[in-house]
């Protein structure tokens, strides 16, 4: 006997929406309280750079959100809004630089043992980096760990912006990896129109065999 297909063999709207539980989300939020902390205490409040900070930062947090809810019924827009929202994070990241390169404050490199203990820690608020950022600041040099200077010549301001630098990285890491996924699931399973159609043969289908 043949089997009649379900119509919730290809489910039209398929899960969407939790994107809080998201790494991506989760890192991405964390980048964007600890951008707003970073521009009110270093950058005037009144400077276009601030605001631009912000913004970006927002942004990448915002549309991975939008693109969570508009893939129940667009896989490109749920792409998309991804890639939209790595856009913005990169923005943000040349925005620090700037800061660090301006200042003549030091950009440190991604496998910095600070910036290693960071990541380690998992923080997930802004007052979790700032508990690693006084724990750096109060770190004197020893012959175990000669790269970190001591607490005369460093800075706040260049702690926390190379700590969001590495945060930045983790939360573009977590994107990409959800882009190929993304395009993973548009390839196995198609598009809106796609599941449309196969939703409607199904219960067509089912309609013939009862009847």
């Amino acid at each position: 006997m043949k089997r009649t297909p379900s119509p919730d063999a290809h489910p039209l709207l398929p899960p969407h929406g939790g994107y809080r539980r998201l790494k991506s989300f989760q890192v991405a939020q964390l980048v964007y309280d600890l951008t707003v902390r970073f521009c009110d205490r270093f950058i005037p409040s009144r400077s276009r750079t601030h605001d631009q900070m912000v913004q970006a930062a927002r942004s990448g947090v915002q549309n991975i959100a939008e693109g969570s809810m508009a893939s129940a019924t667009s896989s490109k827009m749920e792409m998309k809004l991804t890639n939209v929202a790595r856009a913005s994070l990169e923005e943000l990241r040349r925005d620090y630089e700037d800061f660090l390169r301006q200042r003549r404050l030091p950009l440190w490199d991604p496998y910095d043992p600070r910036l290693a203990r960071l990541i380690a820690l998992r923080p997930t608020t802004a007052n979790d980096v700032a508990e690693w950022a006084k724990a750096i600041k109060h770190t004197r040099p020893t012959h175990t760990d000669p790269s970190i200077p001591s607490i005369l010549s460093i800075s706040y301001a260049e702690i926390v912006a190379n700590g969001a630098l590495a945060l930045i990285a983790v939360a573009s890491s977590l994107l990409g990896r959800q882009l190929k996924a993304q395009a993973r699931a548009f390839e196995r399973r198609g598009g809106f129109s796609e599941r449309l159609y196969r939703t409607r043969a199904a219960a067509r289908l089912s309609r013939e065999a009862t009847s």
